[in-house]
């Protein structure tokens, strides 16, 4: 995925013009770390017929993982330290990130047998698609509202050039 959609300035006029399509961006960044975190922690949840808790705490572990190596992947090749780039993947990403993750998994929690769906079910896959499509548009609102006030994927932005 490329980080050209990074590109804003830390100015101030720049943060109260913050558009949707930006925030849709950004939004899409942090789906993809979310996504494969998630996808990765319930499927092995459920091949190794894991409880709902131990599933899910392994989801949203992997989703914060993924998102933060995504992040930092963009940080790292504009030069930045190893350091650094995890203080501004936490800073761009923890709150958009715990967004995705609090609605996707309250929403696999409430679609009935969801998290006891076998791998090769069509449960299985509808509900995470579903749950992650719901937390997307959720979060949408949530990143368009922090860049707008540089704050969020818009502390990521200086590096992304």
């Amino acid at each position: 995925m490329s980080d050209s959609h990074h590109t804003t300035t830390e100015s101030p006029t720049h943060r109260a013009t913050a558009g949707w399509g930006m925030a849709v961006s950004a939004t899409l960044h942090c789906l993809t770390g979310c996504a494969i975190g998630e996808v990765l922690g319930v499927a092995i949840g459920a091949a190794f017929g894991w409880g709902t808790v131990p599933t899910l705490v392994l989801a949203i572990v992997l989703a914060f993982f993924f998102g933060y190596a995504l992040s930092m992947r963009g940080v790292l090749r504009a030069g930045v330290g190893f350091r650094q780039a995890l203080r501004v993947a936490l800073a761009a990403d923890t709150v958009s990130i715990s967004v995705m993750e609090a609605v996707d998994n309250g929403v696999l929690l409430v679609i009935p047998d969801a998290m006891d769906a076998p791998l090769d079910s069509p449960l299985f896959w509808g509900s995470l698609a579903v749950a992650l499509g719901i937390a997307f548009v959720v979060t949408v609102p949530v990143n368009k509202w922090l860049i707008g006030r540089g704050k969020g994927h818009a502390v990521a932005h200086a590096y992304h050039h």
